[in-house]
């Protein structure tokens, strides 16, 4: 279905753009424009899988970018400031698992608070909406480009998805990701500890956005206080689009990516046929209402073969 989506979306936007939407430097811009929210779906779907959800990573990701610019410019090597900058990641992952597993709040609740605090943190970090970020080595990182053409951080992001794609399906940290996501007390059972993976789970979560933040701060060579704020749902839609299920247990990486393209290709192809910004929101929502609604019946028709009750 994923596939059929994509297939008939090309279609359409590159018969309506005259061929601009499929040209080979477009399509590096898609996959340009997706690196920040690729490593937040990735991040966001290994939590979901399990069971869990963090909605603060876009806020951490502009937090650490903001806190990389700042220490850069007061004249911090670009590795330690890019290793504080992800620590931030880890400090805010901790304190979100913390939350939700010592102190029992809602995931959804708990995160959404944290990125409260992130964005209220960015603006004490930084005294001016953007901060210059000027060091050849993380630009490069963001910004450059193999053979003019291909961005460095588009091999970076796509690698992310290669690799997490193979922990989850190929190693026994994955299966037990799938395991305390579709039954938890099974999971337990089988000598898994659920507390354990979400700790290192939501401490993934908070590094992936961090570095997501210090990745798009270099591909701008600047840090503004509102860089990622507005991507915070981007990762969980792109994941449960790309049929990670909401409520744990199944989906992976190759789906994700799939809902990545839909996602961003969509976007990218509004952008072309002269679609407004305040549409392009419209038409995010309503993707994100069709990934639930398909979310929804896959999980039905899930119970109904195994016999239980929706």
């Amino acid at each position: 279905m994923l596939l059929v989506l994509l297939i008939v979306i090309i279609g359409f936007l590159a018969i309506y753009s005259g061929g601009t939407f499929i040209r080979l430097r477009n399509i590096m811009n898609i996959l340009n424009m997706m690196v920040a929210v690729t490593l937040l779906t990735i991040g966001a779907g290994c939590l979901i899988i399990s069971g869990k959800l963090d909605l603060s990573t876009g806020a951490v990701g502009t937090m650490a970018g903001v806190c990389l610019a700042v220490l850069i410019q007061g004249g911090m090597h670009w590795s330690l400031s890019l290793l504080i900058s992800l620590s931030l990641g880890v400090v805010t992952g901790l304190f979100n698992a913390m939350l939700i597993n010592e102190f029992r709040f809602q995931p959804f609740i708990a995160t959404m608070s944290v990125a409260s605090v992130a964005r209220g943190l960015t603006f004490v970090i930084s005294s001016a909406p953007s901060t210059p970020m000027r060091d050849p080595v993380l630009s490069y990182l963001g910004g450059g480009r193999i053979g003019g053409l291909v961005p460095i951080s588009v091999i970076i992001s796509l690698c992310g998805l290669l690799i997490y794609g193979l922990m989850l399906n190929k190693t026994k940290f994955g299966r037990n990701i799938y395991l305390v996501g579709g039954n938890p007390n099974a999971a337990m059972l089988a000598g898994v500890n659920p507390k354990k993976i979400s700790y290192i789970l939501f401490v993934n979560s908070g590094v992936l956005g961090a570095f997501a933040g210090c990745l798009l701060a270099g591909s701008l060579k600047s840090a503004t206080v509102t860089a990622l704020n507005a991507s915070q749902f981007a990762g969980v839609t792109a994941a449960i689009l790309g049929g990670i299920s909401f409520g744990g247990g199944s989906g992976g990486m190759g789906g994700a990516f799939l809902g990545l393209l839909i996602l961003n290709g969509f976007t990218n192809g509004m952008t072309i046929l002269g679609v407004g910004p305040y549409w392009q929101l419209v038409a995010s929502g309503v993707l994100l209402l069709l990934a639930l609604s398909m979310d929804y019946f896959n999980i039905r028709s899930l119970n109904k073969r195994v016999g239980v009750g929706v």
